[in-house]
């Protein structure tokens, strides 16, 4: 049996060697010139930036932590994370409810008052279950950590009003704080939060791209770059697979490729099935790449909730993580700007968009505009799944219209689920597993 995987980012390149060593024929196909999808790098200048915003490998699934770490052994920086939030031209320590003693004075007093009021109010069962993103992180960390941090920053990323978005995503992702660390937090007693990336790997050289190459190694051979799918049709059996130019035939298709990309492909999707496929909202990102003539801070990467400063809403210290992403005495900044597709930001050149962040850095004093040596601007037009409140009716509409065609979807934009890496990798173990 011959199997296609549409896509070689880093769920199809995994899936496919995974199937390979258990001695199945597979083809990965690959519209891109290079494999590796949001997991590529670029080099220019001296300094490697990741081209989908920057990656760190860490996870709290053994399994998927040591399948990474294997991929990358003898090419491997482990760093400590210190990570941060801008807030009122200062650094508050990351997670910000692990932070509180950072904030001013009355800013402190408002979090701790109102988580306390919060959770006296929850035991009294005063509290009306939420219905929404917004409600749940009110419901979770009371109005001050709620209005100070979490709804700014989740609107800023998301782009998306957080009263009009799912809560189902939440559970594990956003942990619920213990009280005492939000107590000792607020005096000043040091704690930690998202303990399972305090402690990260990058690859010493090469980027993220590193990583998938060193999974594709044993696969190379069977990876097509350069092949755009324009239409999938099935006859008796064999699917045939064709980019407009040559026609693949295959057993079965897996498809890690973006859900709406494989609906492009397909004839005659009935009406209801097209409509969900449209309504599933996603972001794109702008990554804007910063190589500096000096060191930056000594910070891991850094959350702007504040709207004021300008579009960005993370930024990430990639020099911080490898010692040989930039030259020697240099420092790199990447800076990342989620926005919805086709909006104002999509229509901003390069030079704008450059020139807004230089600013925003220099006026947060993470970089002097002079000591500016490389610039560069990465563009990606899938990079967050947005779970609003239609997320589950309209997903549960395509993946059973997948799965009566037999198309299994594996991966963040197949399944369109909000999947880190681990999370990706985990998704494809689970189904190579279970695959006979």
């Amino acid at each position: 049996m011959k199997t296609a995987i549409l896509g070689g980012g880093l769920s199809g390149l995994t899936l496919a060697r995974l199937l390979h060593e258990k001695g199945q024929e597979i083809i990965v196909l690959e519209a891109g010139q290079e494999y590796g999808g949001l997991c590529r790098s670029t080099t220019c200048n001296g300094f490697t930036f990741d081209i989908g915003g920057s990656h760190i490998i860490f996870s709290r699934d053994t399994e998927v932590l040591a399948f990474l770490r294997r991929m990358i052994e003898g090419n491997e920086q482990q760093n400590i994370r210190n990570t941060k939030i801008f807030y009122k031209q200062g650094y508050v320590k990351y997670p910000f409810e692990n932070g509180l003693s950072d904030l001013p004075p009355e800013d402190r007093f408002f979090c701790i008052h109102e988580f306390v009021r919060t959770l006296m109010a929850l035991e009294k069962g005063e509290l009306t279950p939420p219905e929404n993103f917004r409600d749940w992180i009110y419901y979770t960390f009371g109005k001050g950590i709620a209005e100070c941090y979490m709804v700014p920053y989740n609107e800023k990323i998301w782009k998306y009003p957080t009263d009009r978005m799912s809560l189902h995503w939440v559970d594990g992702r956003i942990p619920r704080p213990p009280v005492e660390d939000v107590i000792k937090s607020a005096i000043g007693i040091e704690t930690e939060g998202y303990t399972h990336q305090a402690v990260f790997s990058y690859p010493i050289d090469g980027g993220i791209e590193a990583l998938v190459h060193a999974i594709a190694a044993p696969i190379r051979k069977s990876i097509r770059t350069g092949f755009k799918v324009s239409s999938l049709e099935k006859s008796g059996k064999v699917w045939h697979i064709s980019d407009g130019h040559e026609t693949i035939e295959v057993d079965r298709i897996i498809c890690t490729i973006p859900v709406q990309h494989l609906f492009r492909c397909l004839k005659s999707v009935p009406h209801h099935v097209q409509k969900a496929c449209d309504s599933l909202k996603y972001n794109s990102i702008v990554c804007v790449n910063i190589g500096v003539s000096d060191s930056v801070p000594d910070i891991s990467w850094m959350y702007v909730p504040d709207p004021n400063l300008g579009r960005t809403n993370r930024i990430s210290f990639p020099s911080n993580y490898s010692r040989n992403v930039a030259p020697d005495g240099c420092g790199s900044v990447l800076a990342e700007i989620t926005h919805h597709p086709g909006d104002e930001v999509s229509r901003m050149s390069d030079d704008y968009l450059i020139q807004d962040v230089i600013r925003m850095l220099a006026e947060m004093q993470i970089i002097r505009s002079d000591h500016v040596i490389h610039s560069s601007v990465e563009r990606q037009p899938f990079a967050y799944v947005v779970y609003d409140l239609d997320y589950r009716k309209n997903i549960a509409t395509v993946k059973e219209y997948c799965s009566s065609l037999g198309i299994p979807l594996v991966g963040r934009f197949a399944q369109f689920e909000y999947l880190n890496m681990d999370g990706c990798l985990r998704s494809v173990m689970d189904f190579a597993a279970s695959d006979t």
